[in-house]
Formats: structure tokens, sequence, C-alpha cells
């Protein structure tokens, strides 16, 4: 196989037989409908972007404390898998693949979304940053400490979400650790204050994640279960003072555990890949596949994939504007750009028009 190849070849992921390497990654679109179940229009935006070798679907909330932006989907009702279940269906209609990322914010949402209620946190430390709530962007509210005896009713609700994917017709599950959200945040010690077993250490900081993680596998098979980290990103203001002892143990713990997946931030979200952390150390330490994300393009997935850096190469916003994104990867054929006015929030326009090449 001649490198430039390896990118549109087969592979097995875990459970998961996928027809090419290119990875969907999730991408929050907040266009929920009542109920926050999927938009009308989903079924049709994934399935235009079947062509993926596995699509993750957006970030889904656990729990209604879980949700930290406007009209963002969920799966813990029954109404939320019946609609996810369209989408499922309408993927695999297509011979495609597809992950859901499991998602609880934590201290990223604000009291409007919570009927009132404070978001919740490791520690009552609020972020400075800001979220979508209100048909605009307004500043996250103040977070209160989850006490201890919170904490496994937080890892049941990630283990019933799993559950509730698999009823929906998903392929299997992907544990949001990343981007400054829930897990995040009690695994980095600028958010995380602690002076119990959920603190402190790097094991204790790492256990929510870990716990959860061990939850979701035992409930759906660790070989249909991925993590999502972010090792080395400030997203969400979010910020550690041992990124790699830290993410070395995190993923050392999630190899045991023999999960499917680890999916890397290489570098901060959406920004500069040129951190000082060594992902490669994550890379060696990971037995199964690692799915690379953050700023590629053609050459780079090339040359990670042909190094043996990367099983994976997880694409973004270049999937919004571009439905066909794996067929203009292979024909070089050049990337439509996003509307930014249409990103988030509203129907079909900005969501299921982009035009394909052909």
């Amino acid at each position: 196989m001649t490198d430039n190849t390896i990118l549109f070849s087969a592979y097995e992921l875990g459970a998961t037989p996928l027809a090419n390497r290119v990875v969907m990654a999730p991408l929050t679109r907040n266009r929920a409908g009542p109920g926050l179940v999927p938009s009308e229009h989903a079924a049709e935006y994934y399935a235009q972007r079947a062509g993926a070798g596995l699509i993750i679907a957006e970030a889904t909330q656990v729990s209604k404390q879980g949700q930290g932006y406007q009209d963002t989907p969920g799966l813990y009702t029954d109404e939320q898998v019946a609609g996810w279940r369209k989408v499922t269906d309408a993927v695999h209609a297509k011979g495609g693949r597809i992950f859901v990322q499991l998602w609880h914010v934590g201290r990223i949402s604000h009291v409007d979304l919570l009927d009132g209620q404070a978001p919740v946190a490791p520690s009552a430390i609020r972020a400075e940053t800001k979220t979508f709530v209100n048909n605009g962007f307004h500043d996250v509210s103040e977070p209160r400490a989850l006490e201890l005896d919170e904490i496994p009713g937080i890892i049941e609700d990630f283990r019933r979400a799993a559950a509730n994917a698999i009823a929906a017709g998903f392929d299997g599950v992907e544990v949001h650790g990343a981007n400054g959200y829930l897990l995040d945040q009690f695994a980095k010690d600028g958010a995380n204050h602690r002076t119990d077993a959920y603190g402190g250490s790097v094991e204790n900081r790492a256990r929510l994640m870990i716990e959860v993680t061990a939850a979701v596998a035992q409930e759906i098979g660790a070989n249909r279960t991925g993590v999502r980290l972010s090792p080395a990103s400030p997203a969400n203001a979010i910020s550690t003072s041992d990124p790699q002892a830290q993410f070395d143990y995190i993923v050392a713990q999630l190899d045991a555990l023999d999960i499917a997946y680890i999916h890397v931030i290489e570098g901060a979200t959406g920004g500069p890949r040129d951190v000082e952390f060594d992902f490669d150390a994550l890379r060696r330490a990971f037995r199964n596949s690692y799915i690379a994300n953050n700023g590629y393009d053609r050459g780079l997935a090339d040359a990670r994939l042909a190094d043996g850096k990367a099983d994976l190469i997880a694409f973004g916003r270049p999937f919004i504007a571009n439905p066909d994104l794996v067929e203009r990867l292979k024909t070089g054929a050049p990337l439509a750009e996003i509307d930014q006015a249409t990103l988030y929030g509203g129907g079909a326009a900005g969501y299921t028009d982009y035009p394909t090449v052909g």
C-alpha cells in the first residue's frame, strides 16, 4: 500500500468496520427541536456525510443538568432516543457508521438552561467564558461544587445514556472528556480544588473520567467505547499545572480498560497545534486505536498515518460545508467555505443545503 492511500483504506475500529479512516468529528450546531430531540433535518444532514468512515455525532447531554447551550440534543428521554433512531437509520441506509458523543458540560452552563439551578462543577469556580443561551452569547453562571454523594448519579447518567445510544441504533459512543467540560474539569487542577477522593493528586483527579468510561464500557462493551481528550487545550477557560503527567496516567488507565479508541485534540482546540506536550507519548501508551484531531489537511493526515502516529484522522469544520469531504480529499477538489451566519441554530439553511462537487 502506498502512503497516499492509507487515509482511504478500510479499518476495524473495535467492533465496528469502517470503509475508510476519515472521521467526522462532533460538531455542535444548536438545532435540536422541542424536547431537545434532534431536529427534523438531522437525519438528512448526517446521511449526507455518511461517506466518512465514522461519524461521531454532535455532543449530546446525558441529563438535563448536563446541558450547557441552547438547542443541543439529549439522550435521556424516550423521545430523544426515537429522534436519534431516525438519524442512525438514515446513516446506516447509506452504508455509514455512527457513534454519539456523550456530554456533561459541568460549569459551562447558565441558570436559564437549568430551571434556575446553578451549574455543577468539581469546585465552585466560575469559568471566564460564555455560552450560547437566549439566542446570544452570555457569561456562564456561577457553579456549585458537586457533593461527594452526587457523583455516583453522574456516572449513572453516562451509563444510562450509553444504553440509550445503543437503543437508538448507534454503533458506539464517545465519552466527552475534553474541552473544559465536566470530566475535563475534574481532571485539571485549574478547575478542581477538591480535597476528597476526586481531587488533589493526578490519580484522584482522573477518577471520575475513568469511572464514567468503565461504566459505559461495562454497559455497551469496551469495543464500542471511545474517549475524547484535549490534554493541552485551554478551551472554555480550563487550565492545569501538570498536563503530561496527568494525561499519561489517564491514557494508561483507559488502555487498561481496553476501550476501542482515544480521540485526541492535538494542541489548542480549533487553534495552534504547536504546544508543549508529547502527544506521541499517548499514542505509544495506548494499544488500541488513536484518532488524531486538530487542523488536519490531506497532507498532514497522510504524513501522520504513514509514520504510524495515528490510525484515523478526524476532521471537524470542513465537514460542515463539504458533505462529500471524503471525495474532495481523495480527488483534491477545493473545499467550500462555511457560512458563518448559519453555523448555529436555524433550520435547513446552512445545514443540509451545502452542495457536493458532482
